[in-house]
């Protein structure tokens, strides 16, 4: 990459029992391991922080991609839902899945499909996960 557009910095204590917050303020969380992996489930964890940025974050990918004259351009009730889940790897540690749950009202199918492909390559969630970690994007409610 050779121009940063933007930057922020948060910092984490206490790890899965603790708290998070970014430089400027503007972001504090308090932590806490759900209770499926032994916590007691009293805060927000890191599989929720990752399942809302990457929604809102592929969400802004089809809105670019709409607006670039080549695809169909984005409902403005359209939503995405991830679904992000831990679990053990075979090799060793943990590893994650993600499902993006993508709603495109009034879009036919092959228009949401080519917009929804276009996303995955632009957005930089799925870039930076793709091959490290497995994502099923399901579009819903389109015929």
């Amino acid at each position: 990459m050779t121009k940063i557009l933007y930057s922020t910095r948060a910092t984490a204590t206490g790890g899965r029992d603790g708290k998070a917050r970014t430089d400027d303020g503007a972001f504090e969380v308090a932590l806490a391991t759900p209770k499926e992996l032994g916590g007691n489930g009293q805060g927000n964890n890191p599989e929720q922080l990752f399942a809302a940025g990457y929604a809102a974050c592929f969400l802004s990918a089809m809105k670019f991609v709409g607006t670039q004259g080549t695809h169909a351009r984005l409902p403005n009730d359209a939503s995405v839902s991830a679904t992000v889940g831990i679990g053990p790897r075979a090799d060793k540690g943990f590893g994650l899945a993600v499902t993006l749950d993508i709603l495109l009202p009034g879009l036919d199918r092959a228009d949401a499909e080519a917009l929804v492909a276009e996303a995955d390559t632009v957005c930089p969630y799925s870039h930076a996960v793709r091959g490290n970690i497995e994502v099923t994007l399901n579009i819903a409610g389109n015929s």
